[in-house]
């Protein structure tokens, strides 16, 4: 994983030490990213955040993406200071928690905790990005104004998901959810996707990516018969295991043809059945992608020899 270099439309910036504020982007230029590590400079964390609240319009920031040290891989992110700024980050629409890169932790133990504080103080949010999982606790009350909510993770805890599914978020546009493997923290089952299958409490879905798993092909069975599926425009399965079953079940499952595009990237399908999925479904106008195929491993990550994207 890699540092995030656009968010929300706008170009990530490392707010950096001992900076002249006359020498700063304008506050609603790019996306603010807090990522001191204390033992790279003299400026300690609180220091760092001190002098961001202090030299930056707060009230025109509309995006931050926290990376260490607000991450200290045993606790969470300290997500309290900006609850408590919230009276001035009147302009706040975009939230990335969790940004670091692979040599400071691995996906699959970043800590997220409970968000319900954070969605509570933020009501005009828009975009909530997270990158790993551990912990996490996503309030089944949801948010009014949520547009995207994207989380990223090697193994993304089954009540996790499960909380998603349920939530209610009724602006929600966009949602992607990198399930990872249950050797790190995954293992959520199709039955516990219902609500989000139903449709329940997402009337707004135009996308979702359910990706990065071993039960690709038991997703897409689900997604094959699921209520929600007429009302998006795309729909990603990408990163995973998914297999010529999987890709059989779309096939022979309900239209798709009013799909825009179709991602299965990173797969394990034979060259018989991504023929298939092209003829069925590129001349109706979808794009699909099949790019980045994969042949099984019999001494790689499962006993079948597949093997998902991300996970530790």
């Amino acid at each position: 994983m890699h540092h995030v270099e656009r968010f929300y439309g706008l170009p990530a910036f490392n707010f950096p030490p001992y900076a002249d504020p006359a020498d700063l982007p304008p506050a609603d230029a790019v996306a603010w990213r807090l990522d001191r590590e204390p033992y790279e400079n003299e400026e300690s964390a609180e220091d760092c955040w001190k002098r961001f609240t202090e030299s930056v319009d707060l009230a025109k920031v509309r995006a931050i993406i926290f990376g260490q040290p607000w991450y200290d891989g045993d606790g969470g992110l300290g997500t309290d200071d900006l609850v408590g700024l919230a009276p001035r980050l009147t302009g706040l629409e975009a939230l990335f928690l969790g940004d670091l890169e692979d040599e400071q932790a691995m996906i699959s133990t970043i800590y997220l905790g409970d968000l319900a504080p954070v969605l509570a103080a933020f009501p005009g949010l828009r975009e909530l990005g997270l990158r790993g999982g551990d912990g996490l606790d996503f309030p089944v009350s949801g948010h009014d104004q949520l547009r995207v909510l994207r989380v990223e993770s090697g193994g993304l805890p089954p009540d996790s998901v499960e909380r998603i599914a349920a939530a209610r978020l009724p602006s929600l546009e966009r949602l992607e959810l990198w399930l990872g493997d249950e050797n790190y923290g995954g293992g959520v089952t199709v039955e516990q996707l219902a609500p989000l299958f139903a449709g329940e409490g997402k009337p707004a879905l135009r996308h979702l990516g359910l990706q990065n798993s071993f039960i690709q092909d038991e997703l897409a069975g689900a997604v094959a018969s699921a209520t929600v599926v007429p009302q998006l425009t795309s729909l990603s399965l990408s990163m995973g295991a998914l297999s010529d079953e999987g890709a059989a079940a779309l096939l022979e499952g309900q239209p798709l043809t009013h799909l825009q595009e179709l991602d299965l990237s990173f797969h394990f399908m034979s060259q018989e059945m991504m023929l298939r999925l092209w003829t069925a479904l590129e001349p109706a106008g979808v794009r699909v992608d099949l790019s980045v195929r994969h042949q099984p491993e019999p001494d790689d990550w499962d006993e079948d020899g597949f093997y998902i994207a991300a996970s530790e």
